[in-house]
């Protein structure tokens, strides 16, 4: 499958972001193909923009963004994705923040990791840390891949299915 991959950051530069680089590994390994990566400041306006695009490209089929789900004023991801889900799935975020809760304790709670579906794509926003984004997608991305593309997929194609 092919993936869309956004870095929030006021911060990182390429060498830097950690994070990145560690989807990036781990979805190559899954035998997945990074078709876009972008870095952008954490802007509503930046995020909403490059992710609006990729929710419209036949040429994604998943995305993920890692950075600005904190509990900053300047952490703004979650915020910027939630007008463009077409719904969002809570129990992501909920086990997510259970998982992180054994590694960093009670800082798990400060969060904001969700996952949401827009135009049949799964859209994760991870943490910026590159151990919370290994854990997201070892624990729960991973394992549930192929299952969340299959329902997105079978979305897409039913109402095509009903014109006929």
């Amino acid at each position: 499958m092919r993936m869309a991959l956004l870095t929030v950051s006021d911060s990182r530069r390429s060498h830097h972001d950690w994070s990145g680089s560690t989807l990036v590994h781990k979805a190559q390994e899954a035998g997945h193909v990074l078709s876009e990566h972008l870095r952008v400041a954490d802007s509503l306006y930046s995020i909403r923009a490059a992710v609006s695009l990729w929710i419209d490209d036949e040429a994604i089929d998943f995305i993920v963004s890692t950075g600005g789900t904190g509990p900053t004023g300047r952490d703004l991801t979650a915020a910027a994705l939630r007008p463009l889900f077409d719904k969002e799935l809570p129990g992501f975020g909920e086990r997510f923040r259970q998982l992180s809760w054994e590694d960093v304790g009670q800082g798990a709670m400060l969060s904001d990791a969700v996952l949401g579906l827009a135009n049949g794509k799964p859209i994760f926003a991870l943490p910026g840390s590159p151990a919370a984004c290994s854990l997201a997608w070892d624990a729960l991305i991973a394992p549930q891949m192929s299952d969340i593309l299959g329902m997105c997929s079978l979305g897409r194609l039913l109402p095509r299915l009903r014109e006929r």
